[in-house]
């Protein structure tokens, strides 16, 4: 396996598939690496370098108590991005892996940063507040944690049917994409699972994409159960210096795979512009 430890012994797991120009993948919450095993295969096949790393508490990763928080995820990232030199590269996160990517520059700089993708990403943050009235109020997220608690597996299994929109009117349901999102859910240690979502949606990232000076993508589903593009790409699209917005028109959280087609074809373009 392919890991690196981290300065609390935490040990990380990575894929890394590929030569070239490296890019670099920040999963949701509460998968692994597997999320982007399509954009990673498509991307690996035309000259890139593509890796991806299970975040600590998920996938195949350490499953520590402490350090479920962005700032330690962010600096996670920037010890594997560090330990295997990568330069100019290519930051693409989908969700809470777009939260990643944003405290990753926040915190780390763009030194090593080429450009950035966010894909149906929290930022600028979730949660409800006096600053941010639009936002999902608290009790939104007291369900999950309290849904995590009763019985995560059924729990899972019933996200994964807002995550892909297949709680939709003809909606094309794969019962192979629920089974690989729950078995990923799973994989996730229960610390993670619970704590994850205080990270996730709690931490106001707006000075961290203020910090962003590369191209960047945001790219969101107008009909996103899991993060409401209202509160969330249509802001961070602003906030971002010259970032390009593109809405997919009814397209849910899990597009990277429902749309997985699409939305290679807009990450290449964009690598390649």
């Amino acid at each position: 396996m392919s890991t690196i430890k981290t300065k609390d012994g935490t040990e990380i797991y990575f894929n890394d598939w590929g030569t070239g120009q490296p890019i670099v993948f920040s999963h949701g919450w509460p998968l692994s690496a597997d999320a982007f095993e399509d954009q990673m295969f498509f991307l690996a096949s035309r000259g890139y370098r593509c890796i991806a790393l299970d975040r600590r508490g998920h996938g195949r990763s350490s499953q520590p108590w402490d350090g479920n928080d962005l700032d330690t995820y962010a600096d996670d990232l920037a010890a594997l991005v560090e330990k295997l030199d990568l330069k100019n590269a290519i930051h693409i996160g989908h969700s809470t892996g777009g939260g990643e990517v944003a405290r990753y520059i926040g915190r780390h700089g763009t030194r090593r940063v080429a450009k950035a993708a966010l894909i149906g990403a929290i930022p600028p943050v979730m949660l409800k507040s006096e600053a941010n009235p639009a936002g999902l109020p608290i009790e939104v997220f007291d369900q999950l944690r309290a849904g995590v608690v009763a019985d995560r597996s059924q729990f899972f299994k019933e996200l994964s049917l807002p995550f892909y929109g297949y709680n939709r009117p003809g909606a094309k349901v794969s019962e192979g994409v629920k089974e690989s999102f729950w078995r990923q859910c799973m994989m996730a240690g229960f610390p993670a699972s619970y704590f994850c979502i205080k990270a996730f949606s709690e931490t106001d990232l707006t000075q961290d994409l203020k910090r962003f000076d590369i191209p960047t993508l945001v790219l969101h589903g107008d009909d996103d159960q899991i993060v409401p593009i209202a509160d969330s790409a249509l802001l961070s699209s602003k906030i971002i210096k010259n970032a390009k917005l593109v809405v997919y028109e009814g397209a849910p959280h899990g597009m990277c795979t429902t749309l997985k087609d699409r939305v290679n074809a807009e990450l290449l373009s964009f690598i390649e512009s």
